[in-house]
């Protein structure tokens, strides 16, 4: 398949669960063309932050059925997905799952692109993923931290 759109992604926590935060960079296939996105959470988890990554980039995409590739470092994500085990999920109402508020929400926008995904070994000198990790980690470091509402009140419950 050629992609017209290559995303690449990571999230960061530090303490897990902690101040985290993802990065996200985009670029338009065959152009110079790209962006970057990134925000921070004050308590979170890594997971959170990596599957959080690539939602938030393929929302960006304004055009259905087009074909992306997602880079990430996740595990978690991209055997979740080429695995096919969040398909199971969900028609199990994601019964003892974690992040099932992001796993809903990543099923709505992927089911509108043609996605493939494509796993890379974090840290390694893959220069698009080590700007989302630079991206990721300068986020979780701002001033201003955003709430991640479904994790904080999911962790209160643990007290």
């Amino acid at each position: 398949m050629t992609h017209e759109i290559h995303i690449y992604t990571d999230g960061a926590a530090k303490g897990n669960p902690g101040p985290g935060g993802y990065g996200v960079v985009m670029e338009l296939v065959g152009t110079p063309y790209q962006k970057e996105f990134y925000e921070g959470f004050r308590h979170t988890t890594n997971n959170r932050m990596e599957l959080l990554a690539v939602i938030v980039g393929l929302e960006k995409i304004k055009k259905p059925n087009t074909t992306v590739l997602v880079t990430s470092d996740s595990k978690y994500v991209v055997d979740a997905v080429e695995k096919r085990w969040v398909f199971q999920w969900e028609k199990k109402g994601y019964a003892g799952k974690k992040n099932p508020d992001l796993w809903m929400r990543f099923l709505k926008i992927y089911r509108k692109h043609k996605v493939d995904f494509k796993w890379v070994k974090g840290h390694n000198s893959h220069p698009q993923n080590e700007r989302c990790d630079a991206l990721a980690v300068m986020a979780s470091q701002q001033e201003k931290l955003s709430v991640d509402a479904f994790y904080e009140k999911e962790d209160e419950k643990l007290f």
